[in-house]
């Protein structure tokens, strides 16, 4: 009977699972594995809030092939070629597969592996799965890598050919007793302190939770171009760590809701679905970039902001890290990431801004801090972002944009809900200065219960200064850089 394995990492799903239905194809067994090497990945090894994920994505993949007969193999391994290595000798399998992966030490593994597989007579078939379009597979008119956002998307949609949806296989067969695994929570994937206990309010990580959202989805799109960047609305699709986990595919989701919008006469679901495409289409921008320029994660596209004058300061990362710098959106925003996994899209940028351009602080300082607490943190992103908001990296703001947090939360949280909901401080101030407590009335503070500088800070940073000082420094670089 011939065996093959099929290695799950970040495709965490039964449906579009082309690497599964190609192992059912060619082999009469499949033996599932996923296996745990956190050795390998180096200075960007997977941050607590993404394990507590994977954890809960891995239980609810094993419970899915368990329904149909099969079950998830764990194995823990030096390296995941020693792992691999191991389970083909004890089944003798003649085909491993899987989906590819685009980050550098991902593709450089996946090279290496494959080498030592062909080299000991084993079949290795891999599959594109977590992109719409692979990294190379687009190119400027003079075959080179694109920088610019809008041609890239531009060049993908001319490009894009989705794959057909595949249902999950029915029945598995059984993955015999004799070949042991590993009991997940030996895997230790869990925090120790129980900080992302609050964390199951806000998610349902796996197959199924994917689905439901992508679902939820189509009852937002009519005012998803608005309702995206209101923090305290629930407008956006909660999708982005199914996608990074690969429960399911951006082609069924990009095909979802381009049916939803199709021969509709309504403007706003039109807008919202393209509106939504094209956040799509930058999450695969962000892999084109790193693909191309896989140094990013530790320096700036940029090369000439090496030189940038940023400012080093324990007590001010400390205070935005957690949410105290006097700033409400801020650190609304902050407290949200802490508690969910997560926050909202808007308020990434303000409080990314904040830190970068009024607190003048390293942008990977902020990448570093993301990519241990949010659930969805995904190396190209998280670089793209960061140095987007930090006028250093592909397509990236100006250097003088720079988002003043009160109007921000003015324009986007009108009647400060959002502000309320992570900030019960300051619940009981009105509205119109719950946005900048400091500039409230003292008796008003009185009577809302609000103590500057005791049950909640005074601002760390004069935002007017802040912005002059963040001005001053990107002038002296320029003169410098010439």
């Amino acid at each position: 009977m011939t065996v093959s394995i099929v290695w799950f990492r970040r495709d965490l799903r039964l449906m579009d699972n082309e690497v599964l239905a190609h192992a059912l194809v060619m082999t009469h067994r499949v033996i599932p594995v996923y296996i745990h090497a956190p050795g390998e990945n180096g200075p960007w090894a997977m941050g607590a809030a993404a394990r507590w994920w994977l954890y809960h994505s891995l239980a609810a993949l094993d419970a899915a092939l368990r329904e149909r007969g099969s079950r998830l193999v764990i194995r823990r391994a030096a390296t995941s070629r020693a792992g691999l290595r191991a389970l083909v000798k004890e089944t003798d399998a003649s085909l491993v597969c899987w989906h590819r992966l685009y980050e550098p030490a991902e593709a450089a593994r996946e090279d290496a592996i494959e080498a030592a597989m062909v080299r000991a007579g084993v079949t290795v078939q891999t599959f594109p799965g977590h992109l719409l379009l692979e990294p190379e597979a687009v190119q400027t008119g003079s075959s080179g890598s694109y920088k610019v956002f809008t041609p890239y998307a531009r060049a993908v949609r001319t490009k894009l050919v989705l794959p057909k949806p595949r249902p999950a296989p029915h029945r598995l067969r059984v993955v015999p007793s004799s070949i042991s695994s590993l009991p997940l929570a030996s895997l230790k994937l869990l925090p120790k302190s129980g900080w992302a206990a609050s964390f199951t309010r806000a998610w349902q990580p796996g197959e199924a939770g994917a689905h439901k959202r992508l679902r939820a989805l189509g009852k937002k799109l009519a005012n998803y171009a608005a309702d995206r960047d209101r923090p305290a609305v629930d407008g956006t699709s909660h999708l982005s760590p199914h996608l990074h986990f690969g429960e399911i595919t951006p082609a069924r989701v990009w095909r979802t809701v381009a049916a939803q919008a199709a021969g509709r006469n309504k403007p706003g679901l039109v807008r919202g679905a393209e509106t939504f495409q094209r956040e799509l289409l930058w999450r695969e921008f962000a892999h084109h970039v790193l693909h191309h320029f896989p140094a990013t994660p530790e320096r700036p596209l940029d090369a000439r902001f090496a030189k940038f004058s940023w400012r080093r300061s324990a007590a001010l990362l400390h205070a935005w890290q957690r949410g105290e710098t006097g700033i409400p959106m801020v650190d609304a925003g902050l407290r949200e990431l802490w508690t969910t996994g997560t926050l909202h899209n808007r308020t990434r940028m303000i409080v990314a801004s904040f830190l970068t351009k009024h607190l003048r602080l390293h942008w990977r300082e902020g990448a570093r801090w993301f990519w241990n607490t949010l659930v969805d943190a995904d190396l190209a992103n998280n670089t793209l972002n960061w140095q987007w908001v930090a006028g250093c990296g592909a397509d990236a703001a100006p250097y003088f944009r720079i988002f003043n947090p009160v109007l921000q939360s003015r324009k986007f949280d009108p009647a400060g809900e959002y502000l309320a909901r992570w900030l019960p401080e300051l619940k009981k101030l009105p509205a119109r200065y719950r946005h900048a407590p400091w500039l409230a009335p003292a008796q008003m503070l009185a009577r809302a219960g609000i103590r500057l500088g005791v049950n909640y800070p005074y601002p760390v940073m004069d935002l007017a200064h802040g912005r002059a000082e963040a001005l001053d420094a990107f002038q002296r670089w320029k003169r410098r850089k010439r």
